[in-house]
């Protein structure tokens, strides 16, 4: 059976520098794993990351806020795909 992983999470606001993420960095700040146009159509949605707000031109979010987002949309991965070692194809 697979070990149980965890990621630290917390290391990103860290290294960010700043205190908010604009959402044309989110993938630059999650190191590609989220885009700024699925985060914007998550916000349509009501389901993106709390606290954001305009600052000029810019939609940003607080660093905690989006870190804690992130956190809570972290799980397992349950489905193995036709590459990955131990399914069947």
């Amino acid at each position: 059976m697979g070990k149980e992983r965890s990621f630290d999470l917390d290391v990103l606001s860290v290294e960010w520098g700043s205190s908010i993420v604009a959402r044309t960095e989110i993938g630059r700040f999650s190191g590609g794993v989220l885009t700024s146009k699925s985060v914007a159509n998550l916000d349509s949605l009501g389901k993106g990351p709390p606290g954001r707000f305009r600052l000029g031109r810019k939609v940003v979010y607080p660093v905690g806020e989006l870190v804690g987002w992130m956190k809570g949309r972290m799980g397992p991965c349950t489905h193995r795909g036709p590459f990955e070692k131990g399914s069947e194809t």
